[in-house]
């Protein structure tokens, strides 16, 4: 097996257990239970498991359903709603292009979005939002409407809302002024800087931080970090993407949290202790569990 291809070594285990805030598992090698008991060996016992299409999103409710120690998010990825509408190739889904559907078929997968969000294993709308690093102008208003649907059923549900903010955070939070937050706002891989930190922790929101925290070109988001409330502070892999230093390229897996973890508590000036309990009881709070 190549270097690349091989899962990073199992980490030092934290002494206090976390949760991995944003991970999807159903892009991971291995079984639920494989990832599951990993994830636990090393302090690590809860998922929130994140949907980004209407497959996906079953899934994650099933899965949630079926062990205790996961929680669902339900959503279309913002880059799912110009490819339904338009047929965009370059969308989200793993099913490739297809015929443009048109709103009416956003709206039909959105309706079932909103069924699955009143479900009482799912703690979370999302990933939604807006990416303008994979589309493009002609598929933003796509997304808008995608993601004002959004909002409304988080709120409607009382559910976190987890979002998806690429290469377009005035926007982002130009749409959730407009529209109302609700009353939990999850950034997930938060990507801004630490004026964007402020502006969030004026709002209330939470920010969680990635693997990106490690990367040696990302010292805007350490000085976020460096400024957000701890308790506004959430950890995630978003795997098995993201892989933190010094495993970058290789996959990601809930397992690898306590070393962005400890990234993170080197930026934060505290021991690795003092930042897991905090991170644990943000997550809890945020997602209601």
């Amino acid at each position: 097996m190549n270097d690349k291809d091989a899962p990073p070594p199992l980490p030092v285990p934290l002494r206090v257990p976390v949760a991995d805030s944003h991970t999807h598992l159903d892009m991971q090698s291995g079984t639920v239970e494989e990832a599951l008991a990993k994830a636990a060996s090393v302090g690590v016992t809860t998922l929130i498991q994140v949907g980004c299409d209407v497959k996906g999103s079953h899934w994650a409710a099933e899965t949630a359903a079926a062990w205790e120690n996961i929680w669902a998010t339900v959503a279309l990825h913002p880059n799912e709603a110009p490819r339904i509408v338009l047929g965009d190739p370059d969308g989200w889904s793993r099913q490739g292009a297809r015929e443009p559907g048109g709103e009416a078929a956003l709206d039909a997968a959105l309706a079932e979005i909103d069924t699955l969000a009143a479900l009482p294993q799912v703690r979370g709308v999302g990933e939604s939002g807006l990416d303008y690093f994979r589309t493009g102008p002609e598929g933003r208003a796509a997304q808008q409407r995608s993601f004002r649907r959004h909002i409304d059923i988080a709120k409607r549900h009382g559910k976190a809302l987890v979002l998806h903010d690429r290469e377009a955070h005035d926007d982002v939070l130009r749409v959730l002024d407009e529209e109302g937050a609700p009353e939990t706002v999850v950034f997930h891989c938060f990507s801004g800087d630490a004026a964007m930190a402020r502006i969030c922790a004026e709002h209330g929101y939470y920010l969680s931080f990635a693997g990106t925290v490690t990367f040696k070109n990302a010292q805007p988001l350490r000085d976020a970090l460096a400024v957000t409330p701890l308790d506004r502070v959430l950890v995630e892999t978003d795997a098995p993407f993201l892989t933190p230093s010094p495993y970058r390229g290789r996959p990601n897996a809930p397992y690898l949290i306590p070393v962005t973890l400890r990234a993170m508590a080197a930026v934060r000036g505290l021991g690795e202790d003092e930042l897991a309990a905090a991170v644990a009881a943000n997550t809890a709070r945020a997602f209601g569990y």
